[in-house]
């Protein structure tokens, strides 16, 4: 089944994020695309940590996710869309949903980020937790295209710290695990690849990584380099910075023969 990931430096203005995000949803599809997954925060990169909540949605409803809905559509592809604000109940917080839409426009399956990422170091600082309801379990799918059946398991950004959520998403094992993100350009230098073939090895599966790349209108810089790793963790392919698409295919063979020649998975004792 041949994969994307969509790489985007988003603004504070949702439709001109829209627009960039559609442009190249049709693009990926264009290349042979089964499965397009958006970057983290891909419909709004706010002046302000609380900008997201004027933009948060009910579950199930809103413009966004009618967007998404209908770009699934259209281009006939499973949309992982990123991640967007949804309403959590609690006064000033809101989730950091991943949404995923069949190719009908039906939602398939959602998951809330449950890991809340936090940073300083003196000159940058972050506190999600600020405006963000953490989720409380972890999400999976099973996608059908191109004579190809995926289970395919959900996280988010910071969650790439945290392998017992991946661990969880192997039960059963899943065959792709996407990963929206928008790592921050000072831990994605140093972490950001690192982790992601970590995963994909420890898991002896696909990463596919779609990320925010690039320097914002809010003065925020993200690290980039969405990819795809296979299941021994090698890249097969990276969009470094900026705008763009990665296109690679996964292959179950790989997968079982990872599986088969190294049973890891099959050797867990805790």
């Amino acid at each position: 089944m041949k994969i994307a990931a969509v790489q985007m430096v988003s603004t504070p203005d949702w439709p001109a994020n829209r627009d960039a995000a559609a442009r190249m949803v049709r693009q990926a599809a264009a290349a042979g695309a089964a499965l397009v997954a958006l970057p983290e925060y891909f419909c709004l990169m706010g002046q302000r940590d609380t900008d997201k909540l004027a933009l948060a949605e009910a579950p199930g409803a809103g413009p966004i996710q009618d967007f998404l809905a209908g770009m699934a559509r259209e281009c006939g592809v499973w949309l992982v869309g990123g991640t967007l604000p949804v309403t959590s109940g609690v006064p000033g917080q809101v989730l950091n949903r991943c949404c995923v839409f069949a190719p009908d426009g039906s939602e398939a399956a959602h998951y809330d980020k449950v890991h809340l990422f936090a940073f300083d170091d003196g000159r940058e600082s972050y506190d999600e937790g600020r405006t963000l309801q953490a989720g409380a379990a972890p999400a999976a799918l099973d996608v059908n295209a191109q004579d190809t059946k995926l289970r395919v398991g959900l996280s988010i950004c910071y969650d790439l710290r945290f392998p017992e959520l991946y661990r969880a998403l192997m039960q059963p094992p899943c065959d792709l695990v996407c990963v929206p993100a928008a790592f921050t350009y000072t831990t994605g230098r140093a972490h950001w690849e690192l982790l992601l073939r970590a995963r994909a090895v420890e898991n002896q599966c696909y990463v596919l990584a779609a990320a925010q790349g690039g320097t914002h209108l809010n003065g925020r810089r993200t690290w980039g380099h969405s990819m795809v790793v296979d299941p021994w963790g090698e890249v097969v392919a990276v969009c470094e910075e900026g705008e763009g698409v990665v296109v690679a295919d996964v292959d179950p063979a790989r997968i079982a023969q990872v599986r088969l020649q190294l049973p890891a998975l099959a050797h867990r004792r805790l």
